[in-house]
């Protein structure tokens, strides 16, 4: 081995128990690419010393001794994540030299934005992000993450229905709706159903399919029964509006109404609750039960039942 390779060698070595240490690597000398800011941190907030960036020293992200933070990551604490800042430094912040901004109007690419984050994130994030809905439509990290502050707001039961819903506005309007999910409540997350950073599932779900994200927490409606009810088996959604509606526990349409889009044959329980569909009610006088059109006054197993005569969903 050469001297020249010896010391780099043992400099490498060095390097990375200083970083192991939690101790900032040594800043470049001049002239030397890429140069990082003359003390770290300090350097940055001589201008950049805003109150909404204080928040950041008491995360992962900043504190030196945090056990959470990256490898080497609470070292370099501001250069960690925007890139070295000597240069920036050098031009007394006329020009980014180098520094990667972050955000929907920033001017670094988001795929430069994001390769930042997801060199750390590799296990909590990165796995599925590739093929995530967000990620084909061009959303950066900190679209919905907010790393100044000392709480994510998107990570928070009580403010991260805000922060999706300022793209998924449609999913907000339903949630004002009289039957919701208590999202808006902040009893329930986003991130209870669905997985942001990427997931195989339709409509990014935890679990592989509707029903089973559904039965997460309704249990009781899981399965298998005796007697079936087709529509349940194959998917909560055809008769349940998951984020909102205007009707009772969360249906799309009101009963009978409902019942009625699969049980069009003739006579009951199939007749239609019209008076059309009642003038042809035998002897002219139709049911007490009919006339209410409350199905599951009498089918109120609707979802399934384990009784040996439960074959109408009656018990």
């Amino acid at each position: 081995m050469t001297r020249t390779r010896a010391w780099r060698t043992a400099g490498a070595a060095a390097l990375l128990l200083l970083m192991a240490a939690g101790i900032a690597p040594a800043r470049a000398e001049e002239g030397a690419t890429p140069a990082y800011s003359p003390h770290g941190a300090d350097t940055c907030l001589v201008c950049h010393n805003e109150p909404g960036l204080m928040g950041l020293f008491r995360t992962a992200h900043a504190r030196p001794n945090d056990p959470r933070g990256p490898f080497g990551h609470g070292g370099l604490q501001c250069e960690a994540c925007h890139g070295p800042g000597g240069a920036h430094v050098k031009a007394r912040g006329k020009q980014p030299a180098g520094i990667v901004d972050f955000g929907a109007h920033a001017l670094a690419a988001v795929a430069k934005q994001n390769g930042m984050c997801l060199g750390c994130h590799r296990d909590n994030a990165a796995h599925d992000w590739d093929a995530s809905a967000h990620a084909a439509n061009g959303v950066a990290c900190a679209s919905c993450h907010t790393l100044h502050a000392a709480t994510d707001p998107v990570r928070s039961a009580d403010t991260q229905v805000a922060v999706c819903t300022t793209c998924h506005q449609t999913e907000q309007t339903d949630l004002l709706k009289l039957s919701h999910h208590p999202l808006r409540e902040g009893k329930m997350e986003c991130t209870a159903c669905h997985a942001p950073h990427g997931s195989t599932a339709p409509a990014q779900l935890l679990h592989n399919t509707v029903n089973e994200t559904c039965t997460a927490c309704h249990a009781e409606f899981r399965g298998p029964f005796l007697w079936e009810h087709q529509p349940v088996t194959e998917d909560c959604d055809n008769c349940h509006q998951p984020h909102g509606s205007a009707q009772p526990t969360l249906l799309k349409v009101r009963t009978p109404f409902l019942c009625q889009q699969c049980h069009e044959g003739a006579g009951h329980p199939s007749i239609a609750n019209t008076p059309q569909g009642l003038a042809g009610v035998p002897g002219g006088v139709p049911s007490a039960f009919l006339l209410n059109g409350g199905c599951i006054n009498c089918h109120s197993q609707v979802h399934g039942s384990n009784h040996p005569s439960g074959r109408a969903l009656m018990r």
